[in-house]
């Protein structure tokens, strides 16, 4: 995500190390340089000769500080005004105090509107909400098949109508909501390759009809100009509340991100970040700031490990740590903890100092399914008890899962290394009196940071 935005940036900032103090004349330079990076990232023009401005006239009144570089200096300055760009604050959407809420989502085709309105009625259902979803999109092929696909497969409801008229469909679903005590309704409406009159038409007729609490507005992250171009005729005809950016787990420039905002005057709500169901996040103009500037974003990162880390479950497992009776079952579980956050390459550049370490590194992420593969083939009494895994058990696990004799041998190996580790953190915490991890620089800190759930 935003990967080349960010090198670029990283650049510009590795340049100024090498000045030994803020000039006017390396200050137009890097603001040249932000200049160019924004209008190869397509942001629009407008938007990019404030933003240039406004950084220059920062930066030339700024009380020179002697223990602040020139690129520590430039770094703040340019984080606080993408900030400023992408609205300043995280904005939530803002449910009216009455039975359905009704929120209804508009857009070009190919934006991800639908796969959008099954991961917000996932994120609502998980706050407490009975969703309904509606199928509004009634001129794309296969588009209410794909709703209730989505809908049945988290078990939420669809409501379809007569599958013809997007208005009646709309109409019906409030009044199917409230009979069955649905609290949320979520309309996905239908898009267009471009905007024109009809579509238009259509979704204002369904906007007068269901008089909804809050309209987003779906914007592809991948589309630049575009993007910002459609924004600006659907918010005159809609009036739309709040943005939506898609596909920003894919090589987008970012133009629509750090654009769209300052267009239309109206705030990023979500970021929807892959195709599972539970891959979507608020939008914090902060954190996506620091991302853009090779910061990491660990604040994000604490956050969706808290949401896939059973409080139990780690407690259970910090108890086995503690008398050392961690088993290839447990490994196998905080693998599969691991892959839940998501794509590995994701989650190590939300780490500061990380993914610029990362840009030129191809990360083999099958070795992940190798581990998992191997521990599968074997039997639960040599999971709990790896000692008993000798040269006829390892080849019949090798050939169950595909892989050579040493594949298993490494494995093993790696496991008991982890473990002895393990071990030694523990006494040396009990020596220390501090509790399990006290003892390893660095490993309760992190603790504390995952709101005290992981095993150390």
């Amino acid at each position: 995500m935003l990967d080349s935005l960010t090198e670029k940036f990283e650049g510009v900032f590795s340049k100024l190390k090498t000045n030994g103090k803020i000039t006017e004349k390396n200050i137009d330079t890097v603001v040249k340089e932000i200049r160019m990076i924004l209008l190869e990232a397509d942001v629009n023009f407008k938007v990019v000769k404030e933003f240039v401005k406004e950084v220059k006239e920062e930066a030339l009144g700024q009380e020179v500080v002697k223990s602040v570089s020139p690129g520590q200096m430039f770094t703040k300055i340019i984080h606080d005004k993408l900030v400023d760009l992408m609205g300043g604050e995280t904005k939530e959407l803002f449910l009216q105090a009455r039975t359905p809420n009704i929120i209804l989502v508009a857009g070009l085709q190919g934006t991800g509107k639908t796969t959008f309105c099954g991961k917000l009625a996932l994120h609502y259902r998980k706050a407490g909400k009975k969703p309904l979803l509606v199928a509004c999109d009634v001129h794309r092929p296969a588009a209410i098949s794909q709703l209730k696909t989505i809908g049945g497969s988290l078990g939420i409801d669809v409501y379809t109508g007569n599958e013809k008229d997007a208005v009646s469909i709309a109409k019906e679903a409030v009044a199917q909501a409230k009979k069955n005590e649905n609290n949320l309704v979520i309309i996905d409406t239908a898009g267009r390759l471009h905007v024109d009159e009809e579509m238009m038409q259509e979704v204002l007729n369904v906007k007068k009809v269901t008089d909804p609490d809050q309209i987003i507005y779906s914007v592809d992250a991948m589309t630049g100009q575009d993007a910002v171009n459609s924004a600006n005729e659907f918010h005159e005809v809609l009036d739309f509340d709040g943005i939506v950016l898609t596909k920003m787990d894919a090589d987008s420039k970012g133009g629509a991100a750090l654009s769209t905002v300052k267009i239309t005057g109206k705030p990023v709500f979500f970021v929807s970040n892959g195709e599972k169901l539970n891959d979507l996040e608020l939008f914090h103009p902060d954190r996506m700031a620091q991302r853009i500037l090779g910061m990491g974003d660990v604040v994000s990162l604490v956050e969706k490990a808290q949401g896939i880390i059973d409080e139990k479950d780690a407690k259970k497992l910090e108890a086995k740590l503690k008398k050392n009776k961690f088993d290839l079952e447990d490994f196998l579980g905080q693998l599969n903890m691991i892959k839940k956050l998501g794509p590995l390459e994701n989650v190590l550049k939300m780490i500061p100092g990380v993914g610029s370490q990362m840009k030129n590194i191809q990360m083999d992420t099958s070795v992940l399914g190798k581990i998992e593969a191997i521990i599968l083939s074997m039997t639960p009494k040599e999971r709990n008890n790896p000692d008993i895994i000798k040269a006829s058990r390892k080849k019949r696990i090798a050939g169950g899962s595909g892989v050579q004799v040493s594949d298993v041998n490494q494995l093993l190996k790696q496991f008991y290394d982890m473990k002895k580790m393990m071990k030694q953190m523990n006494n040396m915490s009990k020596k220390k009196g501090k509790g399990f991890g006290g003892g390893m620089p660095g490993m309760g800190d992190l603790n504390n940071m995952f709101g005290g759930k992981l095993p150390f």
